[in-house]
């Protein structure tokens, strides 16, 4: 039998505190969330491997430290209300719903939509409300908000979901080709538009009307 409480942690300890991540509330979230809930029965053994696992529909799971490197890239501190585009299986929208005060999650895929709600409420948090939808458009309902994150590389920055900022707020987006992006955290400042780089990332496509369009996504995709 798996310890999956001792593998959490030292996924924690070697993966996200050794790798340079200090938010206490993200390390914190990270230690607490059980992440082996978040994908299939046969994969649970790895999910707290460093490395991302799969959860159908051709999606994943991010890699754990990613999920830590974006998270505390929000600077969130309790009482923001957060956009997720792309909730997948929920790992990061239960992390978000740890760190936020309310966290609007959008998934364009039905099943993973559905699945991932029904774990969020099992697990306990109410302060999440999920969507069948595409991502792209955003939430503007909802908006503004103070943090936004996008789980799928995207060809450019969307402008819909930097509207749909409140003034400081912060959008993290990975940015680039079908192959490889760049994470940046886009921050709304009185000035403008500010951009920082934080590293090479690699993620599935995020498509939609103001992602990967569909003649792009197969102009651009892997043949």
């Amino acid at each position: 039998m798996i310890d999956f409480s001792k593998a959490r942690l030292k996924m924690v300890e070697e993966q996200i505190i050794a790798r340079g991540i200090r938010d206490a509330r993200v390390i914190a979230a990270m230690k607490k969330v059980p992440r082996h809930l978040f994908v299939e029965e046969a994969l649970q053994s790895q999910a707290y491997n460093d490395h991302p696992l799969p959860i159908g529909e051709k999606q994943t799971i991010s890699q754990p430290y990613m999920v830590a490197l974006m998270t505390e890239a929000m600077e969130l501190k309790g009482k923001e209300r957060v956009l997720e585009i792309g909730a997948g299986s929920g790992y990061q929208t239960a992390i978000l719903a740890e760190l936020a005060q309310e966290v609007f999650s959008i998934e364009r895929i039905r099943s993973l939509a559905i699945k991932a709600r029904k774990l969020i409420y099992d697990l306990g948090y109410f302060n999440v409300e999920i969507k069948i939808s595409d991502g792209t458009y955003g939430w503007p309902e909802k908006s503004p908000f103070d943090a936004i994150i996008v789980t799928a590389g995207s060809p450019h920055i969307p402008q819909t979901l930097y509207d749909q900022l409140a003034g400081g707020g912060r959008l993290i987006i990975p940015v680039g080709d079908v192959h490889t992006q760049d994470l940046y955290r886009i921050t709304k400042t009185q000035e403008g538009m500010k951009k920082e780089n934080l590293g090479g990332c690699r993620f599935v496509k995020l498509i939609g009307k103001y992602g990967w369009e569909n003649e792009d996504f197969r102009k651009n995709d892997e043949p």
